[in-house]
């Protein structure tokens, strides 16, 4: 059975894009089947797998509608072509583009709205370890959907203070799901991320978060690096795009530990 991870947080511009594309292929890399579901209408994510948005004959909006499989939709990652790497491991990307900005009306007609990227993921669980799902920065149908799907929250967090407001905001949110919707949801884990240890406020907000939440901290730092700024523009993971550069490296580092912890979970 995979283990369903959605990748969020309702603040936006702390980076979920960035680590569920570099996470994915972070875990490709280390030997891990990944499915990576695009829900942000932006496309960021399917851009930044290599794969053109513009010119997918099926997205998440197909299954969401039940129009596709996701055995139908999903493509996958494309730096083969993009970067001349085939050597570099693949994952699949069920992928989004501005379409899925409709999907918000037209679900909310349909029966079981919440469930219904829950019920598509059912269909292909055997053929992955891990599927991770980019939501968009708002509690909307479709970062519902994305909830109500997954055993688990990973959220990337800056060490700033509007983010942990935003991140009370969130935790709220998990357990509402939880209560109503989704009882197996839980926080696996903060991720820091755009971390620089010379800024004293960031030093003293980790140690904050270390306090508060303790062991859902996850070890791993991911650090302000401009190859991971870089690598979209490229249409490439900072992992493929420069697999030597610190982000990149952080995003091995943190792969494994994910791994470690969704054993034990």
């Amino acid at each position: 059975m995979a283990k369903i991870f959605c990748v969020a947080n309702q603040k936006g511009g702390v980076g979920k894009t960035t680590t569920t594309v570099n996470l994915s292929a972070a875990l490709a890399a280390i030997g891990q089947r990944v499915l990576m579901v695009d829900l942000d209408p932006q496309g960021n994510a399917t851009m930044g797998s290599g794969v053109d948005k513009r010119q997918l004959a099926n997205t998440v909006y197909d299954v969401l509608l039940g129009e596709s499989s996701i055995a139908q939709a999903r493509v996958s990652s494309a730096w083969g072509e993009a970067a001349a790497k085939p050597q570099s491991p693949k994952y699949h990307v069920l992928g989004a583009n501005r379409e899925l900005a409709g999907a918000e009306v037209e679900l909310v007609s349909l029966a079981q709205r919440e469930m219904r990227l829950k019920l598509a993921l059912q269909e292909v669980d055997t053929e992955y370890d891990i599927v991770l799902i980019d939501c968009p920065p708002s509690l909307s149908l479709l970062t519902l959907n994305g909830l109500c799907s997954a055993n688990g929250v990973i959220v990337p967090t800056q060490c700033e203070y509007f983010a942990l407001e935003g991140l009370t905001d969130l935790v709220n949110t998990i357990k509402q799901v939880h209560a109503n919707l989704n009882h197996d949801l839980k926080i696996i884990g903060l991720l820091r991320v755009m971390f620089d240890p010379r800024i004293t406020l960031q030093m003293q907000v980790s140690d904050q978060l270390k306090a508060h939440f303790g062991d859902k901290v996850f070890n791993t730092l991911i650090p302000r690096n401009v190859r991971l700024a870089e690598a979209p523009s490229y249409g490439l993971p900072c992992v493929v795009f420069d697999p030597s550069a610190k982000g990149s490296l952080a995003f091995i580092d943190f792969a494994k530990e994910l791994v470690v912890r969704f054993e034990s979970f």
